[in-house]
């Protein structure tokens, strides 16, 4: 909604632009000359450190950015100029500067992207800053910028209106400038190991790779019902295996039409890889190696606090078996239990549940029950072989697979498992799925006739993991939304379409 001050606002800078155009100015430059000689705020705050109070660099020095605030005291006038890296104050006095940037100072406003030439100083009061000899106007900002000391205050104006949180707030915009760096780290880490990228389709006939609930949509071209992938193509990467690559992996964009919480959206970024000739025990000794390599180039520190929990990945990575944890932290023996049993339980404990589903989704709750409990860093080994059917069963115990997740801050942050590659097995197990499915299990992983088919071929013993971006949302101490630049949004309701519900209520 519009103030009344917001709109005599708009209506001066309207005037402004007007003004500009009939002096022969665009308010809307078509470029500016960032030559060599252009620079970021805080290299020039580097570079001329040594600089004493009130002293002259000598040297001229190019920068364009957002005009932040501005204020004048009689013949001495300021402005704080923020760019990619920071922000510098530029510096008007008159006398000392040509009229002409006397001039054009006046006709900008706070939010105005502007260019500036200008002499490196050091003022009285110790601040580097750009004595400006040209002043160039780029771009009229209309709409003022936010309040600088109250920011924007709604979570979800924040997200709706990112643009205005990140140039409000400095650690926000940190946050993006390190997402690339996480990435990068990753996908380095993997190809310098001999893992080849590859990408695989989002479209699928059908959502297979994880127990998740797809989104579906109809392809018009070949008249097809097809989902948007719950995976980075784990099925695709496997029959990559079976094609003869020993090394591979995809980060990309998945689906999941799913809740959403602080640790959970439904579209976000993942990384998968499958080794060739590995087992989960290989994966856990990767894995480790690469959180750590991650962590330092992302946050150049192995620690980090979210939720309440303070965790050091650089301390020893314990091993948690599942069957073992929930009864020690539950008190109940998963395999002995009944459904009933399992149901008491998680009454006792007031956790949420349907009924409708079989015994080991009711086990798999009282394991995130546990899992609160345990700050990390480690493995959890030894789960159920009904929790995971794409696994290779455990040779020790045969009621488990060779599976391990990754647990941080009472959470999984990855998962990976020695992948099952007996054809006759896999589609046993994507049977038993069907059968969940038919029940109202609608987490239930669908058969894949393609992919069984594929594995008959034969594919070498292999490890695969997957982690999200829930790592990265951990290591800012953030939630997941917080960090996703443009994360979705219901549509704004304005203000007259309010009006209309009303009347249409009426």
């Amino acid at each position: 909604m519009v103030t009344g001050r917001e709109k005599q606002i708009v209506d001066e800078r309207i005037k402004k632009i007007e003004a500009l155009r009939d002096e022969g100015v665009n308010p809307y430059a078509h470029r500016f000359d960032l030559n060599e000689e252009r620079s970021h705020s805080e290299d020039i705050k580097k570079e001329f450190s040594g600089l004493k109070n009130e002293e002259k660099a000598g040297k001229e020095k190019v920068i364009a950015g957002r005009v932040m605030t501005k204020r004048s005291f009689g013949k001495l006038s300021f402005f704080s100029l923020q760019d990619l890296k920071g922000s510098i104050q530029v510096v008007v006095q008159k006398g000392e500067v040509p009229e002409k940037v006397v001039v054009d100072f006046k006709k900008i406003d706070a939010g105005d992207i502007v260019g500036v030439k200008g002499e490196v100083v050091k003022t009285r009061t110790g601040e580097i800053s750009i004595m400006a000899n040209e002043l160039f106007i780029l771009t009229k900002s209309v709409l003022p910028l936010p309040d600088k000391h109250k920011g924007l205050r709604d979570e979800e104006e924040k997200l709706r209106k990112r643009y205005l949180d990140i140039i409000m707030n400095e650690g926000i915009k940190e946050v993006f400038v390190k997402k690339q760096k996480y990435n990068a780290a990753m996908r380095n880490f993997l190809v310098q190991r001999n893992f080849l990228e590859i990408e695989t389709p989002v479209l699928e006939n059908s959502a297979g790779g994880a127990a998740a609930t797809p989104f579906a949509t109809h392809h018009n071209a070949l008249d097809l019902d097809v989902y948007l992938r719950i995976s980075v193509g784990e099925l695709w990467q496997k029959k990559a295996l079976v094609a003869g690559y020993e090394k591979t992996f995809e980060l990309g964009r998945i689906f999941r039409n799913e809740g959403m919480d602080a640790e959970h959206l439904q579209d976000y970024t993942s990384m998968e890889f499958y080794w060739g000739y590995a087992n989960f025990e290989d994966g856990m000794k990767l894995v480790e190696e690469m959180y750590k390599e991650i962590a330092m180039a992302t946050n150049d520190s192995l620690k980090f606090s979210i939720n309440g929990y303070d965790v050091d990945m650089g301390k020893k990575w314990e091993k948690y078996d599942f069957e073992n944890l929930i009864k020690e932290k539950a008190g109940v023996n998963i395999y002995d239990a009944s459904k009933d049993d399992i149901m008491k339980k998680l009454k006792k404990l007031k956790i949420d549940f349907d009924d409708s589903v079989d015994k080991w989704r009711l086990v798999d709750l009282l394991w995130k029950y546990c899992r609160r409990q345990i700050s990390g860093p480690g493995f959890l080994i030894g789960q159920p072989v009904e929790l995971t059917p794409l696994a290779k069963r455990s040779e020790k115990d045969t009621r488990k697979v060779e599976q391990f997740q990754v647990i941080l801050a009472g959470s999984e942050v990855g998962n990976g498992y020695s992948e099952l590659n007996d054809p006759v097995e896999q589609e046993r197990r994507f049977d038993g799925q069907r059968k969940l499915g038919k029940s109202g299990d609608g987490e239930a992983m669908e058969h894949d006739e393609e992919f069984v088919e594929a594995l008959k071929y034969g594919m070498p013993p292999a490890c695969g993991f997957g982690v999200s971006e829930r790592l990265f949302s951990f290591m800012m101490g953030r939630s997941i939304r917080e960090c996703v630049m443009f994360p979705l949004m219901k549509p704004e309701i304005k203000e007259n379409d309010k009006k209309k519900g009303k009347k249409a209520k009426k």
